[in-house]
């Protein structure tokens, strides 16, 4: 008999187990361990009592005979259960008292009389203890306060009569209590999985949002720039010129529709190819300098000449703009070619109309020149002070005619490329001396000093060029200076890097400084072209032609040097211009 009612208490408890192992909720599975546990007990009251982190609990599930009060919900201050005996049962005590007045109990009477209240006759207390707790990853571990982490209390009262608890029942109450701890632990696993699940989805919803917000701003953007690339295509393809962008591969990325038109080759053809497949190896090599200067983040401005689809030959001047991205570094160029073939032509006629003129000027000039000197001799006769007058202002004015007919030939070959260079190595200093004796005289009549400060650096050069290039800028000098001022050529070797980066050799530059009146800014450039001076006065009041400076800026420019003006308006100007220094490769 005795074993029959153990294994249906042994079915009972299976089927406990197997009710709690099929929930996930905690609430419910504490119900129905404690509805269960009344059942195969038949206890008078079942409940589970949490133990709160101050110390005080309360009844959190129960299951009671209707002749018994509830005690669900109800709290229960720390004196009620002190901290030593939690102590005592977070170790794992079991305590089954079968009479709460039987003084082997050892209830202190206090606690007796509290029960009382209750009509609690005999109880069965075992502790509910996680031995593990789940962490903000989802991992268990070990709680810190304590290898065993009381969590609450399983208690079995009868209230109706003591009784006597068997060592079978403990045992089932014990592997009860060892279930709800997991139970307990994984329903906090579960919870914590539905927070991370909860949260998981709000990021993703976020995500999600932004995602879509994203896609719209881009959608917009994208359409915009369509826009804005048709709106660009089609006003580039209206241009006459052509209108391309090129990245660091050297690679066309864009082109307008003036390239079909001059090569026969569409945008969508040219995208994607090398510089060198659409205009070719000649006509590359030629461009090849400047657009590794582009590349490395120059402006570049070039005349080239390009071949057209019906094998006609072009003038173009090409400019190219680098194109940077936020960190400075250069990610291509863009490119404009503008064809200047009628304005080439225009100049080239113009210079032969002007080179035949000065041709036929200068015959009859020279002859008209040389008249008004012998006159003014007396050889032929004395003439009034009146007549001498007007005699020195047409000798003036035909000597002003001569130089500026040799200055417009002189121009005219060096521009039409029929001047070759004789370079040689040749002693700067020599090269001063000589031009500072040829202009004594002129600033001895103007009352100018001229000081020179020559160094020994040797320099590859055409000595005639460079020594009508010192005098052309003496004479300038002298010209603009006042009484009394003094006008200094100087000379000295520079590191290259600090003038021109592009250039390895060592250099000579050239200076000559005066104490005239002055340049503003905005003219240092333009005085270098063709008939332009400060002032067009000072054509007439100084005997100038306006060719000097350009004549000079050419010669230069065929030494591979640079030429510039420095100047504050009211306390002087400075030419300057620099020379390869000779070594041994030349």
């Amino acid at each position: 008999m005795q074993a029959e009612l153990r294994q249906q208490r042994v079915e009972l408890f299976a089927e406990v187990m197997l009710a709690i192992r099929r929930s996930l909720q905690l609430k419910e599975i504490l119900h129905t361990t404690v509805t269960e546990v009344q059942r195969f007990l038949q206890a008078d009251r079942v409940l589970i009592y949490h133990v709160l982190p101050n110390g005080t609990g309360k009844v959190i599930s129960e299951s009671v005979l209707p002749d018994y009060p509830a005690l669900i919900h109800l709290g229960f201050p720390e004196e009620v259960f002190p901290t030593d005996y939690q102590q005592l049962y977070s170790q794992g005590r079991v305590r089954a008292i079968a009479d709460v007045h039987d003084p082997a109990a050892g209830l202190p009477e206090c606690l007796v009389e509290f029960v009382e209240q209750f009509n609690i006759k005999a109880k069965l207390i075992v502790p509910i203890v996680q031995t593990l707790k789940v962490q903000s990853n989802g991992q268990f571990q070990l709680p810190p306060q304590s290898p065993n982490h009381l969590w609450g209390l399983l208690i079995v009262h009868q209230c109706r009569s003591p009784r006597h608890w068997v060592e079978f029942e403990l045992e089932l109450i014990q592997q009860l209590a060892a279930q709800i701890s997991i139970a307990l632990s994984q329903a906090q696993l579960l919870e914590h999985l539905e927070e991370i699940v909860e949260a998981r989805t709000a990021e993703l919803q976020e995500a999600n949002h932004n995602l879509q917000q994203e896609i719209n701003v881009r959608m917009q953007a994208e359409a915009a720039l369509r826009q804005s690339e048709e709106q660009l295509r089609l006003i580039t393809n209206a241009l006459p010129v052509l209108i391309a962008y090129v990245d660091n591969q050297q690679e066309y990325r864009f082109n307008n529709q003036a390239y079909e038109e001059w090569l026969g080759k569409s945008p969508r053809t040219l995208y994607g190819q090398h510089l060198q497949q659409v205009w070719g190896v000649e006509c590359y090599q030629r461009m090849q300098a400047q657009v590794e200067a582009a590349l490395s983040g120059q402006g570049v401005t070039y005349e080239n000449d390009i071949v057209l689809k019906d094998g006609s030959v072009r003038s173009v001047d090409a400019t190219y703009i680098p194109h940077r991205d936020a960190d400075k570094t250069v990610k291509g160029f863009f490119c404009l070619i503008s064809d200047i073939s009628d304005r080439k032509a225009i100049e080239r006629r113009k210079d032969e109309f002007i080179s035949v003129i000065s041709h036929e000027l200068r015959t009859p000039l020279t002859s008209l020149h040389s008249a008004l000197k012998i006159l003014a001799t007396g050889r032929l006769g004395t003439l009034s002070s009146e007549g001498q007058q007007m005699l020195g202002i047409a000798d003036d004015s035909t000597d002003r005619l001569v130089r500026l007919v040799n200055n417009v030939l002189d121009l005219q070959r060096i521009e039409s490329g029929k001047v070759v260079l004789d370079r040689q190595a040749c002693n700067a200093a020599n090269l001063m001396i000589q031009a500072a004796e040829a202009m004594q005289a002129m600033a001895q009549q103007q009352g100018v000093a001229l000081v020179t400060q020559a160094a020994d650096i040797v320099i590859w050069a055409d000595i005639d060029y460079i020594l009508q290039t010192l005098t052309n800028l003496l004479s300038n000098a002298i010209k603009f200076s006042a009484a009394g001022g003094s006008v200094w050529l100087t000379v000295e070797q520079e590191d290259p890097s600090t003038l021109n980066p592009q250039q390895s050799n060592s250099e000579a530059v050239f200076r000559v400084r005066d104490e005239g009146q002055g340049i503003p800014a905005d003219q240092l450039e333009r005085i270098f072209e063709r008939f332009q001076q400060v002032d067009s006065s000072d054509s007439h009041k100084k005997g100038g032609t306006g060719l000097g400076l350009a004549i000079c800026r050419k010669i230069v420019e065929q030494h591979n040097g640079r030429i510039w003006a420095e100047s504050v308006p009211g306390c002087g100007s400075t030419f300057a211009f620099t020379l390869p220094a000779f070594y041994q490769d030349h």
